[in-house]
């Protein structure tokens, strides 16, 4: 399966967790999705500093500034196999 596949895949996995992830691990599965799919946050506008919700989003996507696509699928991928496991317990 190539990274892509993999990529596909887990977002459709991710979709049916038994359990929902805190806020941390949303926030990462995001940042995450955004590089992967968008590169880095500078081509976005960033948010307002009164839109709290917005604003968490594009730092934590801002984190990842500099990551490759690629990087950002592995990483992606490897979380919701993390998350995974956690629902199995």
């Amino acid at each position: 399966m190539s990274l892509i596949e993999e990529f596909t895949n887990a977002q459709e996995r991710v979709k049916v967790l038994v359990e929902r992830p805190d806020n941390l691990a949303l926030l990462q599965l995001y940042s995450l999705f955004k590089q992967a799919t968008a590169g880095d946050a500078s081509t976005g506008k960033k948010p307002g500093m009164l839109d709290f919700v917005a604003k968490a989003k594009y730092e934590a996507w801002e984190a990842h500034q500099g990551k490759t696509k690629d990087q950002a699928m592995t990483e992606y991928i490897a979380l919701v196999g993390e998350l995974e496991g956690k629902n199995l317990k």
